[in-house]
């Protein structure tokens, strides 16, 4: 049985109709029928709503022009401080990695350099004169 994409658009939002309304949740946030205390509401109510006078307030504070309080600044300023200590932990992280990794890498390659000076030196050495080093004519 195929069934089209009009079909199971409607049968799925009744699903989620039929899910959100049985759900205990969905008590808590509906609007009560009943004309009852509105000024202090109870249970649940209680968390989401605010009275109007603590709204108008809010969003009075909260307005774009509005100069903030000494401790927002604060926080803000220390979330910046701290943000910038993050970044500059990171930075040190990074540049001690890249600075172990080349002393190592010099390391290695001196090694390399080291070991092929040697080895030049046991070939061109015949076994009548000293070793390289010590075969300065000194006057």
């Amino acid at each position: 049985m195929k069934m089209s994409w009009t079909h199971a658009t409607p049968l799925a939002l009744l699903a989620v109709f039929v899910v959100l309304s049985s759900s205990p949740e969905a008590d808590s946030a509906a609007v009560a029928s009943s004309t009852g205390s509105v000024t202090d509401p109870q249970g649940p109510l209680k968390r989401i709503f605010m009275k109007e006078a603590d709204a108008a307030n809010f969003f009075r504070r909260r307005s774009r022009r509005a100069v903030k309080s000494q401790d927002e600044l604060d926080a803000e300023q220390r979330q910046v401080i701290a943000a910038d200590e993050r970044k500059r932990e990171f930075h040190e992280e990074k540049r001690n990695e890249f600075e172990s990794y080349a002393e190592e890498d010099n390391d290695e390659v001196n090694e390399r350099s080291r070991e092929s000076t040697e080895q030049w030196r046991e070939f061109q050495y015949d076994g009548v004169h000293p070793p390289h080093e010590d075969n300065r004519h000194s006057n």
